[in-house]
């Protein structure tokens, strides 16, 4: 068993997945996101969609620097995640525009102040407010903020995202086929519309990341930071503090592991206004890390990625300090790229041309090859790793 399920979490969420295999899977199976009839508006022509997510365990590795640095800002981030998290899954459907979020924040009032829930709010518009320069308009319709200490031991910050599109501008997924390539777009760096290095950790594998990289000591000045039933030999097991400086780097640990999410919105913003049509496919590879893609599939296809990103330093962190092998590393963690876009070979330059106008680094991490044989081939220096 990995360390990811002693500490019971899934990076695969087969229980989850179980849970909901009866639900209807919208009009479009294999698009990252449930798109429905619209009922708000009753035109044949137009979806709706309504997507939940959230910043998950990240909120506790806020609340450790937080605590240890006074630093209330670093609660920002997280309302930069919860709503990146929800925005970048709709952006796989081809959606960039006319967004209406409602934010979820269940807290212990009694660990977790005003002040926090001031900065969670207040960075909540303040995201907005930057993206809607690039003509992405999110409203914020307010929300639930409920104090509920014995459900949560610090701070859980999610949210929902609502939009109405037409059907004609679409990404179902559909159009993707043997032939195509990926173009990953990385998920480290720092974008033009970034204020700091982004370490590309996103909002997946948080539990893994802060009990692997950090030092015991956590676990004993902040019982509230962790499930206190978990066994010993999985909690706070790594050697740094959130302060620590690592040779190189511009940020501390606790900053690295803290980077907000990147949304992609500015950069899929302009490639659906001039490259639409060379589209097949988009996928975030969030949960589940690089083996997302194999969920979205409108075929049994082979997918072969060998020509991955160099995995920047927080993942390079992460494995020296929990010993992960490649294959638990690349179906946790995105490893270097999080937003994948399928199209045709003769179209890709231009899409990494527009990925790197916004400083986004960006190239052909891998293809699709012949149908048949579901089945997904990482290449990782000299290891194949076959799921």
């Amino acid at each position: 068993m990995s360390l990811y399920s002693e500490r019971g979490v899934s990076a695969q969420k087969e229980e989850v997945h179980k849970a909901t295999e009866k639900l209807d899977k919208g009009l479009y199976p294999h698009a990252f996101c449930k798109i429905y009839p619209d009922y708000l508006g009753k035109d044949e022509k137009w979806v709706n969609l309504m997507h939940a997510d959230g910043a998950g365990t990240k909120t506790i590795l806020a609340y450790l620097y937080w605590k240890e640095t006074d630093d209330i800002s670093v609660w920002e981030g997280i309302a930069k995640d919860a709503v990146a998290m929800n925005l970048d899954d709709l952006l796989c459907v081809g959606i960039t525009d006319n967004f209406l979020f409602s934010s979820t924040i269940d807290r212990n009032k009694r660990i977790i102040p005003g002040g926090v829930l001031e900065s969670v709010i207040n960075g909540t518009q303040n995201f907005f407010d930057e993206l809607k320069k690039f003509g992405v308009n999110i409203q914020f319709l307010g929300g639930e903020t409920a104090d509920v200490g014995d459900v949560v031991r610090t701070i859980a910050v999610n949210g929902t995202m609502t939009a109405r599109w037409p059907k004609e501008k679409l990404i179902t997924n559909d159009k993707i086929s043997s032939g195509d390539v990926i173009v990953g777009l990385a998920s480290f760096g720092q974008a033009s519309y970034e204020t700091e290095y982004n370490s590309g950790i996103g909002s997946n594998g948080l539990t893994s990341a802060r009990h692997d990289v950090l030092h015991k000591t956590y676990g004993a000045r902040f019982h509230e930071s962790y499930d206190t039933m978990l066994d010993d030999h999985v909690v706070y097991i790594g050697p740094h503090k959130m302060t620590d400086e690592l040779q190189g780097e511009s940020l501390s640990v606790g900053k690295l592991l803290l980077s907000p999410t990147r949304t992609y919105a500015p950069v899929m913003k302009a490639l659906f206004e001039n490259h639409f049509d060379k589209i097949h496919g988009l996928v975030h590879c969030s949960g589940g890390g690089q083996t997302k893609c194999m969920k979205y599939l409108p075929k049994d296809f082979r997918v072969v990625k060998d020509n991955l990103f160099e995995p920047p330093t927080i993942f390079k962190l992460i494995q020296q300090s929990s010993h992960a092998d490649n294959r638990e590393m690349y179906q946790v963690f995105n490893m270097g790229h999080r937003m994948e876009v399928f199209t045709d070979s003769s179209s890709a330059a231009d899409i990494i041309k527009v990925s790197k106008e916004f400083n986004i680094d960006a190239k052909i991490v891998g293809r699709v090859e012949g149908e048949g044989k579901k089945e997904l081939v990482l290449k990782v220096g000299a290891e194949e790793i076959v799921y």
